[in-house]
């Protein structure tokens, strides 16, 4: 619905102001977003398959510490990072303060800082955020490596360097392609981070048209070229998915044969690992920290405690709906052969690939006329005068991250579901159990793990989400996130230190997690 809504609101507005995007606000959206993923596409796949690389072949001291927390960084969010260096690299901010300081300079005249409200500044903070998708997919394919190709290459006389790069690179390049993807994707959905800096992309574009400029139409027409952009990304990904790992039968894998590193040799690996875990979350988390312990004193519980409990409120519900649906859809996908119902679970499962801008954008118009025709309904026949109860309120915003993380939800549980013994479902219905009831019974508490999965991912994912709750929440209400966006606009991320930092430890959970499952996989 979301996606044929914009279709219809491009195509049947009122004015036709394609010619008028096309050479005023567009090409540069578009240039602007080009350059953007291209930058931070090149910097992840340094940083994400180089630090797999390191922490997968060789071992050194804090190896296993530093494999877990090469992840910390997904649990910033890029807009709160993006705030945080703002404040941490500006003319008044630590750094430059400092470096005046020390060098005895009086003004910006007497020297040359470079700025972070610029496109480069964008990248940077983008870059080492999402490094970590393209270094969870790279240690995946190099994990089911091995090592006897390694060693036969370094017996014909070829470096280590060219052993990765013409053996080691090549086969787990559809892994990286895959993690690259979600990059992408995390980039084109990232609006605050962009927007605070200054940078016009094309989500930066669609809010702006559509609630500064207020022409929906042209707002629609913008999402499109996102929308384009994404489906190419997904046939993309579709393809590779099929070709992800080349066939290898022999069992030296190279996290069983690691290289032991000399003493000057893991002092440099420990450095690379720990430079892009200092940018990517020790520095912003200790610039948050700073600030809530500078104004402990001054938090407003009350206003945090109910920015807290909408928060949680909007995620919970958003956790547990997922789940259910994200049940009926992998047992109706699983059970059922027809093409047509198999096919509406595919397209269901087609939301995170949305930018949160373009899904409330698709979510609010539907819900308006919803909203109108019970209006008009009960008005006619009942003499009922109702205000909203679906666009402005809280199920708006539900409906937008239901839409958005089912994926999520639909990949974890698919994954458990996968685990199951198919005898044990036959077994049941030859006793007389029917189809439903084996379900509830025997097989979800069986993938009970996968389903706790499932769920605290959806709801770190909505504690986090912005751009949808940004445009649907309902007038004087706030969530964690969106308390953040309004003071960090106002250049006052001082004050919502606290939510942001909220934020920020609700990320860690699933971080926990995911490396729990990384190192059993790996045993």
């Amino acid at each position: 619905i979301p996606i044929l809504t914009i279709f219809y609101i491009a195509f049947s507005a009122d004015k036709n102001i394609w010619p008028h995007l096309s050479s005023t606000v567009l090409p540069g959206y578009i240039i602007t977003t080009s350059i953007v993923l291209a930058g931070i596409s090149i910097i992840t796949i340094l940083i994400g398959v180089g630090l797999a690389w390191i922490v997968t072949v060789y071992e050194f001291p804090m190896r296993r510490t530093m494999e877990w927390l090469c992840l910390i960084p997904l649990a910033m969010p890029a807009y709160i990072v993006a705030y945080a260096y703002g404040d941490l690299l500006d003319y008044t901010g630590f750094v430059q303060t400092n470096l005046r300081f020390i060098f005895g300079w009086g003004s910006i005249r007497d020297y040359w800082f470079p700025s972070v409200y610029s496109i480069g500044g964008s990248i940077f903070v983008m870059s080492f955020v999402l490094y970590p998708y393209v270094y969870l997919t790279s240690r995946a394919a190099f994990l089911r490596q091995s090592m006897t190709l390694i060693e036969v290459s370094s017996t014909l006389g070829k470096s280590s360097i060219y052993s990765f790069f013409h053996i080691a690179l090549p086969m787990a390049r559809p892994a990286i392609i895959i993690g690259l993807i979600l990059v992408i994707m995390e980039s084109m959905n990232e609006f605050a981070a962009f927007e605070y800096y200054g940078v016009d992309t094309l989500s930066v574009g669609v809010y702006i048209t559509w609630l500064g400029k207020n022409n929906l139409g042209g707002a629609a027409q913008i999402a499109i070229f996102m929308l384009l952009f994404v489906f190419l990304l997904m046939i993309i990904e579709k393809g590779l998915r099929k070709k992800r790992s080349f066939a290898q039968n022999n069992r030296k894998l190279m996290s069983v044969n690691r290289i032991k590193l000399s003493k000057g040799r893991s002092v440099f690996a420990i450095i690379i690992c720990a430079v892009p875990i200092l940018i990517g979350f020790l520095f912003p988390s200790l610039v948050l920290l700073d600030f809530v312990l500078e104004r402990i004193l001054e938090v407003d519980a009350i206003k945090y405690a109910d920015l807290l409990f909408n928060s949680l409120l909007l995620s919970i519900f958003a956790a547990i709906l997922t789940i259910i649906l994200g049940v009926f859809l992998v047992n109706t996908y699983i059970t059922s052969n027809n093409l047509i119902i198999r096919l509406s679970v595919t397209i269901s499962r087609l939301g995170y690939a949305l930018p949160g801008v373009v899904i409330a954008l698709g979510v609010i118009v539907p819900l308006i006329t919803l909203d109108g025709l019970i209006k008009n309904a009960l008005g006619h026949y009942f003499n009922i005068t109702v205000g909203l109860i679906f666009s402005g309120t809280m199920i708006a915003i539900v409906y937008a991250y239901v839409i958005r993380f089912l994926t999520i939800s639909y990949g974890t549980i698919e994954s458990g579901f996968t685990t199951l013994n198919p005898d044990i479902a036959a077994a049941s219905r030859v006793l007389g159990q029917s189809k439903y009831s084996t379900l509830i019974k025997i097989q979800l508490p069986i993938i009970k793990p996968a389903l706790i999965m499932s769920a605290l991912l959806v709801f770190v994912d909505s504690m986090k989400e912005l751009p949808a709750t940004l445009i649907l929440r309902p007038f004087n209400f706030d969530t964690l996130a969106t308390y953040v966006y309004t003071y960090a606009s106002l250049s006052q991320i001082e004050e919502a230190a606290l939510p942001a930092l909220t934020i920020v430890a609700t990320g860690l959970l699933p971080i926990i997690l995911i490396n729990r499952e990384l190192v059993k996989n790996e045993n």
